[in-house]
């Protein structure tokens, strides 16, 4: 089915901002967010009518699964940031240094200054598969990439690093004691001198959702939507802890702290709240993905660190951009995005958004009622890899979302 005609995505656009001016609402001022721009979905719209949606949120970053140069192409000299991926099925052929300053050419050289690459995330979740031809392939494909950059002269400008799911910690709880898998250690280890040679950051996706999915009885609902709540005290630290995230971040500083890299720095690559899903997925609704998302775009807006890293400032990639139709797995799998792919709000997100006039910029909000999107079913997509990360947040929960999360939620029920 061809997409719908661009008269009436502009319509849908046009009138979400009138009827919000209209109705005065109260916003808050976004400074710079980035988000996930997935694409396994037959209905979205082409990327030059993506641009200003990516700017009416005050979106300044975007995360491609792969380097689809469709839209590395659209958003020329638009100034938004990409992140842009080398998907797993390519780690064995680029330690191949050809291959790899081929792919670098191709997929990044072609696309500057225009388009700002800012950095190339080499596989997703491969610790995650317990795939050991995986797992080998991975740093010399970092590797690969990088000397590639480095003899094209684009390693100051272009950074490297790879996606890890939170599956890669043994202990998470407190978040003082987070540590890594034990069976991870060994290849974990040379990742890390990596990014602390190169300067690049760690990538972790996050997501507090399927903690209160697996176990919506036990853990406060509160605590993961960063609503008011007394929260937990980190009995080793002292530190308070208001919300599930920053919980989960701080391990991941911890983790990387037991192994003498204090330094690195986080990047959350992936986090976000599905506003519909099955019957069993509990808490998938468009004012749980409201709260959720808009309280969390407020904490990037306040520069506000983690507990442990106050002077730190958050970079989160919100997930996603619009809803996808085609993602293989529950319903929540297609019902993440901001956006309905005929580009009005999947639900009312409440913050401001920026658009241009004629004598410079003027704020108004971005707005919609809750509405829920069709999950029609195709035959092709493009985009990234069908396992997606929410699928394999899933599966990393099951893994050590009982461990963490239990202890932690008992706490929780304990001081309200």
């Amino acid at each position: 089915m061809a997409f719908l005609g661009t008269s009436r995505f502009h319509f849908h656009c046009f009138v979400s901002l009138f009827l919000l001016i209209s109705a005065g609402f109260v916003v808050f001022p976004v400074k710079s967010i980035g988000i996930n721009y997935g694409q396994i979905a037959n209905n979205l719209p082409t990327p030059d009518k993506v641009i200003p949606l990516v700017k009416s949120i005050g979106a300044t970053k975007l995360k491609l699964y792969d380097a689809d140069p469709k839209v590395l192409k659209a958003f020329a000299n638009t100034g938004v940031e990409f992140i842009i991926g080398l998907g797993n099925e390519y780690l064995s052929k680029m330690s191949d240094p050809e291959k790899a300053q081929t792919w670098v050419k191709t997929n990044v050289q072609a696309y500057l200054p225009a388009t700002k690459i800012s950095c190339i995330f080499v596989g997703n979740e491969v610790l995650t598969f317990n795939d050991t031809s995986l797992s080998g392939c991975l740093l010399p494909a970092m590797e690969g990439i990088h000397t590639a950059l480095v003899n094209l002269g684009l390693d100051k400008q272009v950074s490297v690093t790879t996606a890890h799911s939170l599956a890669v910690l043994e202990s998470s709880y407190p978040p003082s004691a987070g540590a890594f898998r034990k069976d991870l250690v060994n290849c974990m280890k040379p990742i890390l001198n990596f990014h602390a040679k190169t300067g690049s950051p760690f990538l972790i996706n996050a997501y507090p959702y399927f903690a209160y999915k697996d176990s919506p009885k036990q853990i406060s609902l509160d605590f993961v939507l960063f609503q008011p709540n007394q929260g937990i005290v980190d009995p080793t630290s002292n530190l308070h802890y208001d919300n599930m995230l920053f919980a989960q971040i701080d391990a991941v500083y911890a983790a990387l702290g037991s192994l003498g890299f204090k330094k690195l720095f986080i990047h959350i690559s992936e986090t976000g709240w599905p506003s519909k899903g099955d019957e069993n997925e509990y808490g998938a609704t468009p004012d749980n993905a409201k709260k959720y998302n808009s309280n969390l775009i407020k904490l990037i807006s306040s520069k506000k660190g983690t507990p442990m890293k106050p002077n730190c400032d958050l970079n989160i990639y919100v997930f996603a951009l619009f809803n996808e139709n085609m993602k293989p797995g529950p319903t929540s799998e297609r019902n993440y995005g901001l956006f309905k792919p005929d580009g009005s709000p999947a639900y009312s997100l409440g913050i401001s958004t920026t658009t241009a006039t004629g004598n410079g910029n003027s704020t108004v909000p971005l707005p919609g009622p809750p509405a829920i999107p069709d999950n029609s079913s195709s035959p092709s997509s493009t985009g990234y890899l069908a396992i997606s990360s929410a699928s394999m947040e899933r599966y990393s929960y099951r893994i050590i979302g009982p461990l963490m999360m239990m202890v932690v939620l008992i706490l929780v029920n304990s001081v309200v």
